[in-house]
């Protein structure tokens, strides 16, 4: 049993939050700023969007390969999307029209040729993680790194069962089997494949994600504690201390990151000239403390988790 931090296991259930009409109770901060960029660089309706049901269900497994390691890149897990056999890809989408019904013209070219367009879907999946993840994830990263360490910790003190039977209400412990309620297919240890991998998730949720692919072991994507306070405000109270270190503006300038934000848009807020926050967010990338993510025309700049956890220092 290992557990994994996988950037592409939050690629299906934000990708359906972002398509939902509804306001969700804890990611609408991050819905409202992500959805124009969305449906402005068109990923409302390309390939995910047939790929990824809006109402739940099956996802084909291949967009979910099981991690390599405990925190593969976004890029090694697309490599391994891309290097899917053919013969997996076309299972997966025969088994999503069982799901979902006919699949469409797009989704039918992909199962005659998976070879050819593979890359063109690998190509989507990198789209979007830069637009909508990549300038959250340093945040979103603290809270599954967290939540590894508790339930780490917990396995250490009392055990692999505790930490099983505490990981989601879904799930029981009784010495022998760990069982699933409301699983739809019965998933026996000879079926499952060998091992457990569990996969927090800021997304994910209420409900647990499942993977059963052999000889992969079994995924299990569960929701992340801390989530409900991912996109909650988080003011420095003693950003002087640090404005004696970075100077004033390249301080001011990261507290404004509270989220992703353009210069064009840091300049408006903090009354700092354009060519002024330019060079200061060159200055504060070279350092690790900023990094740089293309969305659509734009290029937003977010806090690295460097950045976080020096604010953090400098608030205590």
């Amino acid at each position: 049993m290992r557990f994994a931090v996988s950037p592409l296991w939050e690629i299906a259930p934000s990708f359906r939050l972002l398509r939902s009409a509804a306001a969700h109770p804890v990611h609408r901060p991050w819905a409202d700023q992500v959805r124009p960029r969305w449906e402005a660089a068109g990923l409302d309706r390309g390939w995910l969007s047939e790929l990824i049901p809006p109402t739940g269900g099956y996802v084909p497994d291949f967009l979910n390969p099981a991690p390599a390691g405990p925190a593969p890149t976004p890029s090694a897990e697309r490599a391994a999307i891309g290097a899917t056999a053919a013969d997996r890809v076309r299972r997966d989408l025969d088994h999503l029209a069982r799901h979902q019904g006919p699949l469409g013209p797009r989704l039918r070219a992909l199962r005659n040729d998976p070879e050819g367009l593979l890359a063109k879907v690998t190509g989507e999946i990198e789209a979007y993680w830069d637009l909508a993840l990549a300038p959250y994830w340093a945040r979103i990263r603290t809270v599954l790194d967290a939540d590894v360490l508790h339930r780490s910790r917990q396995a250490a003190e009392h055990g692999a069962g505790h930490l099983l039977a505490h990981l989601h209400t879904s799930l029981t412990w009784d010495g022998n089997a760990l069982r699933m309620s409301g699983r739809k297919q019965p998933l026996t240890r000879v079926k499952a494949g060998t091992g457990l991998l569990l996969i927090p998730s800021a997304f994910t949720g209420p409900g647990l994600r499942t993977r059963t692919t052999p000889p992969d072991p079994p995924q299990l994507a569960y929701p992340a504690r801390g989530v409900g306070t991912l996109w909650q405000a988080r003011p420095v109270t003693r950003a002087d201390t640090l404005a004696a270190v970075l100077g004033r503006s390249r301080t001011l300038l990261l507290t404004e990151l509270d989220s992703p934000a353009s210069t064009t848009q840091l300049a408006h807020r903090t009354g700092l000239s354009p060519a002024g926050v330019s060079q200061y967010l060159t200055a504060l990338r070279g350092a690790g403390l900023v990094s740089a993510h293309r969305a659509g025309r734009s290029v937003l700049y977010a806090r690295t988790t460097a950045a976080e956890t020096l604010l953090r220092a400098a608030s205590a």
